[in-house]
């Protein structure tokens, strides 16, 4: 290495029982997307385990999450807030760190506790997604903060409430924030071996609401109109989507109507997502639902509307990602580490920073797997092995002569 970080990085390693108990804190917090208090808990910690590093903090509220209810009409749930917390923004080089509160699992969770799975395997509610991320940005920062290399840099971190539903609330956010960095840091669970997610589909979420016409299923059968039927129609004809265009993929995922047997359903709702890989690939998209909705209209009775978009742009690798990458692989091959990327279906903030122009990693955080089930696991040691990943990138960003690369497409 042509500067010695070595003490500065050794120190991460004093730090491990003190990531792991902070972990373990969080983790113990229910901060399911939609609990509100739980998720403020997290911030409120967070907020006190930052604060150490003398950046300036701002809690934001965001707006309330909007979806579709059973009764066919559009509710809003309340959202925890973001915290921002910024330190020297006349630095040469501005980087964004972010990392998210919220997890999947909800205030009636039973998944709830910590239970070690062997002496190094940590069994918990999002303790790789994202909780033992967030302590593994933490460590990274101080650790830069302690160098003589700091004033280099300014940092912007967002830590955002409700990612695990898309980030409807924070997007603008994290908008906003593009347009004072250079590049991103996200703290996302790598896999389990240690493999960086590179290249990621885009996604949408949508539901649908089909009205039809009630009626006395055995008098007056032929005056309804089966809002049921013709949602199992436009499921049908949507499904058959997949397979049509390369790279995307339709998952109709929920569906709920009717109620009892002696009479003819009016209401039907249902979910889906789409994952796709080329932002070209949303038109061909709402070319064909749209197609598949004006089908639906034209039936006698039955009335169906759609709700919800394209949240989450593909994240597609631009030359100064790529060199991103290769940065992070050197750093990891100083460090004994084996650092490769591959692309995934899955998508995180990362795309959204990515569809600002913004190059970044997304896959920071512990190595673990999983995630989003009460199987979720993460590697206790991944803890300060990866905060060293990510304080020998920033220490090398620190200590570079030229940057000029950041602004490749």
């Amino acid at each position: 290495m042509a500067h010695d970080y070595a003490q500065w990085l050794d120190w991460l390693d004093s730090q491990q029982d003190e990531m792991l108990h902070k972990t373990i804190e969080l983790a113990l917090i229910n901060s399911g997307s939609l609990n509100t208090a739980g998720v403020n808990r997290v911030r409120e910690k967070l907020a006190q385990y930052f604060g150490t590093l003398g950046g300036e903090a701002e809690v934001i509220p965001v707006n309330p999450f909007e979806f579709v209810n059973a009764a066919g009409e559009v509710s809003q749930a309340p959202l925890g807030d973001a915290l921002r917390i910024r330190k020297r923004p006349e630095a040469p080089l501005q980087i964004f760190f972010c990392g998210h509160m919220d997890t999947v699992f909800p205030a009636d969770s039973p998944f709830q506790d910590i239970t070690w799975l062997d002496d190094n395997t940590l069994n918990g509610p999002g303790v790789a997604d994202l909780k033992g991320g967030l302590i593994v940005m933490l460590k990274a920062i101080e650790a830069l903060e302690r160098s003589p290399w700091a004033n280099n840099i300014g940092w912007e971190i967002l830590f955002n409430p409700d990612e695990e539903i898309g980030s409807p609330g924070s997007a603008p956010l994290i908008a906003d924030a593009a347009t004072r960095v250079d590049l991103g840091m996200i703290y996302e669970p790598c896999m389990p071996d240690g493999t960086l997610a590179g290249a990621r589909k885009g996604s949408g979420n949508f539901s649908i609401v089909v009205r039809g016409r009630a009626a006395h299923a055995g008098r007056e059968h032929h005056l309804g109109r089966n809002a049921i039927r013709a949602m199992c129609d436009f499921i049908s004809s949507l499904d058959e989507l997949n397979g049509q265009r390369e790279g995307v993929t339709i998952n109709p995922g929920f569906i709920e109507g009717g109620g009892a047997v002696n009479v003819v359903p009016d209401l039907c709702l249902s979910r889906f997502n789409i994952r796709l890989e080329r932002p070209e690939d949303e038109a061909w998209c709402t070319h064909h639902i749209e197609q598949l909705l004006i089908d639906l209209n034209q039936r006698d009775g039955i009335n169906a509307t759609l709700h919800g978009g394209f949240g989450r742009k593909p994240k597609v690798l631009s030359g100064a990602n790529q060199k991103l990458f290769e940065l992070a692989k050197e750093c990891g091959a100083d460090l004994g580490m084996r650092i490769n990327w591959v692309a995934t279906g899955g998508c995180c903030d990362g795309n959204n920073l990515a569809a600002a122009g913004i190059p970044n990693i997304d896959t920071l955080g512990v190595q673990g797997g999983n995630i989003h089930s009460s199987d979720e696991y993460m590697f206790a040691s991944s803890l300060s092995e990866r905060a060293r990943l990510s304080a020998l990138i920033l220490m090398k960003l620190a200590n570079s002569d030229d940057l000029s690369w950041l602004k490749e497409q």
